[in-house]
């Protein structure tokens, strides 16, 4: 499905560009022209909705098309939720770049044409605040949460699946508290969208609420993925390359000691 993938997402991509044009040429020469503030209130425009289909439609596809190319230090993906996760990575990374684009406009439109936005500042922090959450997602999958190897490699296989275990529990845990604690605030927020409070108001509280809850359970969901997937695997140890190896051997002697 990789050349279907791609050239849906190249489809959507001219799609969004031409509604694009659209909409910029009905903002600069029209009366009815709509801005970033009308864009995040649909009521009455149709157009609305029909660009943020399309424009979540070509992140989706083009999202897809890249998470089928294995980066050198990724494993190789194990299952439905890597390759999940790997989607939601891709996603990600496109989220990086826009918010590179969003605050290269604002710093041109400021200091070039001194007419600073309303939207900017907003849009990059809405943005980079759902690439913190996916980033602990691809992090989980990666296995490259923070774990202490030096105790770790100690372990025989069976203490190391031990704490395997306990590791997980622990992250389900959590995310089902946090899930029971918050869905009746986020379903509130989430009804009423609420909003930022500044004058381009953006629902930020509204949106990252719900999706904060959503991740955190896709976290937990890929915690456990893991165990299942490392459960057979011969251990890993970590590569010591940049570390003093006295200081470890030392530290290694002073827990067996």
């Amino acid at each position: 499905m990789r050349q279907p993938v791609k050239m849906l997402a190249i489809a959507s991509g001219c799609i969004t560009g031409v509604i694009y044009l659209y909409l910029l040429s009905t903002h600069l020469w029209a009366d009815e022209g709509m801005g970033l503030y009308e864009m995040i209130r649909p009521e009455g425009r149709p157009i609305v909705p029909v660009t943020w289909v399309s424009v979540a439609f070509t992140l989706i596809m083009t999202s897809l098309y890249f998470s089928d190319t294995k980066g050198a230090i990724e494993p190789v993906p194990d299952g439905f939720f890597d390759k999940l996760t790997l989607v939601t990575s891709r996603l990600t990374m496109i989220a990086i770049a826009v918010i590179v684009m969003v605050m290269f406009y604002e710093v041109v439109a400021r200091y070039v044409f001194s007419a600073p936005t309303l939207w900017a500042n907003e849009m990059s922090l809405w943005i980079a605040a759902f690439v913190f959450l996916f980033a602990g997602q691809y992090a989980m999958q990666q296995r490259s949460h923070i774990r202490i190897y030096v105790i770790y490699d100690m372990m025989p296989r069976w203490a190391q699946k031990t704490a395997d275990v306990i590791s997980v529990v622990l992250i389900v845990f959590f995310a089902f508290a946090l899930v029971w604690g918050g869905y009746n605030d986020a379903a509130a927020r989430w009804a009423r969208m609420e909003v930022f409070g500044t004058f381009w108001d953006p629902p930020i509280p509204g949106t990252l609420k719900a999706s904060l809850l959503a991740i955190i359970s896709l976290v937990a969901v890929q915690a456990v993925s893991n165990l299942f997937s490392d459960w057979n695997k011969a251990p890993e140890h970590l590569a010591h390359d940049d570390i003093d190896e006295t200081e470890i051997e030392n530290i290694r002697k002073t827990l067996e000691q």
